[in-house]
């Protein structure tokens, strides 16, 4: 049974603002220690409270929290507090040693939780969290762990160091903030120094060390293979296909039967060709091209009918939902579909008779569009061309089909002054590529140049993804709900991300509205303004951040970025799964079919974004990777770069020549202690108030470079 205690003269006579914060400041601490009551001692020492005047304002703020039932006053005589927690299901963004953020969709923000309060739960864990306050709070939210609900993985990769009694494997993940034991008898061979795969045996107890057994050698640290295979294994990404996918792609025949033919359209006699990269293997995409009698343009936009040789629920069709998409590193390919397919069957060779599915066009000079027909075809291509080749015909009007790609990029730049015309925003990031030598040792480093030819390729797929979305969603307009669909969707930019970027990128010289209405064409005159300039690739990348990402789902939602009503994703179906998807329910409804189950397909799509995101990260980990190791034979040049980041920790640097990202550490950092500025992305120096802020221009010095991280020491070099 609680008990009143008798407010003192002291406590009575404190002004109520005073009383109001206190009460305040206590809640918050009684809320973080919500399953045990604290005593008043404890509180004067959680809250600092060394004067008089202060703990009598404690004393009455708890009065007042007593009386109001908000605070529960012990039969021992201590307090705990009557609110009853919120609690949520998320997943732990392990950001640094010392604290964690949850991921949650009950929540508009973030929650924090301390390393200590996590229960050893690891990155990407799903747990159930303890909120110490309201949910429906504005300020940070803290709590802590009551329940690890799901591992997100059980095996993780790292570099193996041994000593005579037992091993401990470092992990690469940088959210990996645990050594992991392993037993002398669970190394699996290893040798010292090795990179391995370890799986968990027993998660993290009272040692604060999970423990494992080595499950695979993936050979010496620093070596290409090694490191690919930690990458891959880092992001759970599959060495081989089960026997059975490949046993079933070898069964399947190349031989087109007349029968089969009679089904499509024959465009075996219309000129065809490809574009695509000098190493590409698979072409998945082909554009034809006839001349019509009334002057207009008949361009087909074929696909790779992959649906055609991949049924539902096959071992193929399971092993490609699962795989859900290609993986792109920077030496190799991680197929969706076994090469089989993927290379052969599927790929659109030259001089081969293959199986599509298409987009035929009617359009005039201004590439306006007077009809439209989507089925299944047969073409036979005249010509593969690489993007240079391509090119060579585009600016020099010279060489075989030379006057169709000339027609096609024409009429593709038309269609791509009159998207932003209507507000798609021109994204043109920089991305790089690697010369590498026989042994994958990055010998050059190599921007990407994207020129017509690239765009011309683009503009068509962009097209057709568009035209398929708007063919399906507008069957919908006589029964009132399209049917269930598979989009490609964008949302508009959140207004808090926007204003952050604008005020970046007037660090810069920039000026960016964020008016609704203005924000299309105000992006794309900053986008424009900034090429060629240092800045570039950091106010790009920072531009996209600061955007939605884009998703797969069956909501016919738009798409932001591209200023499409409806969008889909139906060109590339030998390396996206949401392209099968889409061809079969395109053909469905060709065919007359009802609306598909829309609880099927979206849990399908959700699956695929992850897959996307997780593809994503791979690849740019495979990039980083062979930057770091690109810089570790430059350790005495000194580059000019861009700050592109700013923290408590560190100074973030592009270096223009490279596009690498490193760090200055503050630590390291000796002429001065620098405080770090948050609000004004800079750091200042407290003695001779030297600053350095987002966007300036320095010179830096490779100091150190980790392979196992894929970090950049740097050093400001003098001037």
């Amino acid at each position: 049974m609680s008990k009143k205690k008798k407010l003192s003269k002291k406590a009575s006579s404190v002004p109520k603002a005073e009383v109001a914060t206190m009460k305040e400041r206590i809640q918050q601490l009684l809320e973080k220690n919500q399953t045990r009551p604290i005593s008043t001692k404890h509180i004067i020492q959680k809250l600092d409270l060394q004067t008089k005047n202060a703990r009598a304002t404690m004393e009455a703020a708890l009065h007042k929290l007593v009386k109001a039932d908000e605070v529960e006053l012990t039969s021992d005589g201590r307090y705990r507090s009557t609110a009853q927690p919120d609690e949520i299901t998320g997943k732990v963004d392990f950001v640094n040693p010392r604290f964690a953020y949850i991921i949650s969709e009950e929540l508009e923000q973030d929650a924090m939780v301390n390393a200590n309060k996590l229960k050893f739960a690891l990155d990407g864990d799903t747990v159930r969290v303890r909120l110490y306050g309201s949910k429906s709070s504005e300020k940070r939210l803290e709590g802590e762990v009551i329940e690890i609900i799901e591992r997100a993985r059980e095996e993780f990769v790292g570099r193996i160091q041994l000593s005579p009694r037992f091993a401990f494997v470092i992990p690469d993940s940088r959210k990996m903030h645990h050594d992991i034991f392993v037993p002398n008898d669970q190394i699996a061979g290893a040798r010292n120094n090795e990179k391995v795969i370890v799986r968990i045996t027993e998660w993290p107890g009272k040692s604060k060390n999970p423990e494992g057994k080595v499950v695979r050698v993936l050979g010496k640290a620093g070596e290409n293979e090694a490191e690919i295979h930690s990458i891959m294994a880092e992001f759970d990404l599959p060495f081989e296909f089960p026997k059975g996918v490949e046993t079933q792609a070898k069964r399947i025949s190349e031989n087109i039967t007349d029968e089969e033919i009679a089904k499509r359209r024959d465009f075996r006699q219309v000129t065809t060709l490809t574009v695509d990269p000098f190493d590409a293997k698979d072409f998945d995409d082909a554009l034809s091209l006839r001349l019509l009698e009334n002057g207009h343009y008949e361009i087909g936009i074929h696909i790779a009918d992959v649906s055609q040789y991949v049924g539902v629920g096959t071992v193929l069709d399971k092993e490609a939902i699962e795989r859900a998409t290609s993986v792109y590193l920077v030496d190799r390919t991680i197929p969706m579909l076994p090469e089989r397919l993927s290379n052969e069957l599927c790929s659109l060779r030259p001089n081969e008779d293959k199986l599509t599915f298409s987009a035929v066009f009617e359009m005039d000079q201004n590439a306006q569009i007077i009809s439209e027909w989507f089925g299944r075809t047969i073409i036979h291509s005249d010509r593969r061309f690489t993007y240079e080749e391509a090119q060579e015909r585009i600016e020099s009007l010279q060489g075989d089909f030379a006057r169709e790609l000339t027609i096609l990029n024409t009429l593709a730049l038309k269609m791509r002054a009159e998207r932003f015309s209507r507000g798609a925003i021109n994204f043109e990031t920089t991305e790089v590529k690697f010369r590498l030598d026989e042994k994958g040792k990055p010998l050059e480093v190599i921007p990407k140049v994207r020129k017509d030819a690239h765009k011309m390729i683009e503009e068509w797929m962009l097209l057709t993804n568009k035209r398929v979305a708007e063919f399906i969603y507008n069957k919908g307009k006589s029964r009132k709900t399209s049917p269930t669909f598979v989009y490609r969707t964008h949302d508009s930019p959140k207004a808090e991300k926007l204003e952050a970027f604008s005020v970046f990128a007037r660090k810069f010289g920039h000026q960016l509205s964020t008016e609704e209405e203005a924000i299309s064409a105000s992006l794309n005159k900053l986008l424009t303004d900034v090429e060629g300039k240092p800045e570039q690739n950091v106010l790009e990348t920072l531009a996209i951040r600061s955007m939605a990402k884009a998703k797969y789902t069956t909501e016919p939602d738009g798409h932001f970025g591209l200023a499409f009503k409806h969008y889909t994703h139906f060109t590339s179906p030998i390396r996206r799964y949401p392209d099968m998807m889409v061809h079969r329910l395109l053909q469905h409804y060709l065919d007359g079919g009802k609306s598909a189950g829309k609880e099927k397909y979206e849990k399908l799509c959700q699956h695929s974004s992850e897959r996307e995101k997780r593809a994503a990260d791979a690849e740019r980990a495979s990039i980083k990777y062979k930057q770091v190791e690109f810089m570790q034979l430059q350790e005495d040049k000194v580059f000019e770069g861009v700050v592109s980041g700013v923290t408590e920790w560190g100074i973030y640097v592009e270096i223009v020549e490279t596009k690498c990202e490193g760090m200055v550490r503050l630590s390291d950092m000796k002429d001065d202690y620098y405080e770090y500025d948050e609000q004004n992305y800079r750091i200042i120096g407290k003695s001779n108030k030297k600053m350095i802020t987002l966007g300036d221009k320095v010179k830096v010095r490779v100091t150190n470079t980790d392979i196992d991280r894929r970090t950049i020491d740097l050093e400001f070099a003098k001037e």
